[in-house]
């Protein structure tokens, strides 16, 4: 697609169903211009026309039909790589998620992620299912989304092309991004917060991961994934992290860290599920760490907001269970860090499992597909 047709594609992708007259108004173009860019992109099946449903004032049907996006034109492999499996999903262009499958890796090197990933391809489209693109998320350091720098879960401390060893096995374009990145992507161009233009994403479970998009544009780093949100300062008289930080977001908010000190005050290994349900039932352990966390969760909530100025954050991961438990406990950290005369948080829980991050990847892969090179348009 050329720069204008790809323009519009785009936004009938994002805003879709939309009329062609508003398009022409968002996209700053004339009718005729319009009608000539829509036409081949209807024709190859990419763009279709929808009913627009009756008149409010007369009840029939309005003669102008709306544009919206084929989302079976094209279809997408996102893949969520661990330390220790490989979670896979086949999207349609809206990252809609078909179909899905997961694969323990057979090893942590990039040769088993290659390989894991390419047989999570082949069986997702097993039945001739046509794709389009690619995209791998995984908890780490990526650049010019192809080359791995770093990614600890795995053990890589130098260099992988990961993008063109995966590109040559599979044979279709591989985009490779940081998981939370990745993630954000997914709910700005799919999820809850999309047609919001500034906003941001905060995780919870195995560590603590923070994603932000300002002026409709996902905030990219060399250092996204570091997660410098972890040591962020919470409570002084908290527990230690394992960099040694005390009352830290990770100390105070990773799963680990809180089945630690649950375990701790019993005498007894509890899984973090456990943690929870004990401190809803009451127990007095139990429901002091819990409190302090979901305290603690409220003052990070409140620092996010107070530095960005967003209002809309998406709180999600394995570990956002703790929210809804401490809910008291959350809104009054959030109280206590917030100006009294500050508009409320508009805070969204996604509760999420591996398929939502391999969704993310899929996601990136769809941007990468609609934009070209750079992933830096909303």
């Amino acid at each position: 697609m050329t720069g204008p047709s790809r323009a519009v594609a785009l936004e009938v992708l994002l805003r879709g169903p939309v009329s062609r007259s508003e398009i022409a108004r968002r996209l700053d173009m004339s009718a005729g211009s319009l009608t000539r860019l829509t036409k081949p992109l209807v024709d190859d099946g990419l763009l279709v026309e929808v009913d627009s449903g009756p008149d409010q004032e007369s009840g029939t049907v309005r003669r102008t039909r709306p544009l919206d996006i084929n989302p079976a034109a094209h279809h997408f492999i996102g893949a969520k790589v661990t330390g220790d499996d490989v979670y896979a999903v086949l999207t349609t262009m809206r990252a809609d998620v078909v179909d899905a499958a997961h694969k323990p890796l057979p090893g942590r090197d990039p040769a088993s992620v290659v390989a894991a990933v390419s047989e999570l391809t082949g069986e997702l489209t097993a039945r001739g299912t046509r794709i389009s693109g690619v995209g791998v998320g995984l908890g780490g350091r990526v650049t010019h989304h192809t080359t791995v720098t770093e990614a600890p879960f795995l053990g890589w401390t130098q260099d992988v092309p990961l993008g063109g060893l995966l590109a040559d096995a599979l044979g279709v374009p591989v985009t490779v991004d940081n998981d939370l990145l990745a993630l954000t992507r997914a709910e700005h161009w799919f999820g809850t917060a999309r047609g919001h233009d500034r906003f941001a994403v905060l995780t919870v479970g195995a560590g603590v991961g923070y994603g932000l998009v300002m002026h409709d544009t996902v905030v990219d780093s060399p250092d996204a994934g570091v997660g410098l949100l972890g040591h962020c300062p919470l409570d002084p008289l908290g527990p230690l992290c394992p960099s040694g930080h005390r009352g830290c977001a990770t100390a105070m908010l990773s799963k680990p860290s809180i089945r630690a000190a649950v375990s701790v005050g019993l005498c007894r290994p509890v899984t973090y599920d456990e943690c929870l349900d004990l401190a809803a039932a009451g127990d007095p352990v139990a429901t002091q760490v819990i409190t302090a966390s979901g305290r603690a969760l409220g003052r990070l909530l409140a620092a996010v907001a107070n530095f960005t100025l967003v209002r809309k954050i998406v709180l999600t991961g394995e570990g956002v269970r703790l929210a809804e438990v401490a809910r008291a406990a959350v809104d009054e950290g959030v109280r206590a860090d917030r100006a009294p005369s500050t508009a409320p948080l508009d805070v969204r829980i996604q509760h999420s499992d591996f398929t939502y991050w391999a969704r993310g990847a899929a996601a990136t892969a769809i941007q990468a597909h609609v934009l070209g090179d750079g992933l830096t348009t909303g």
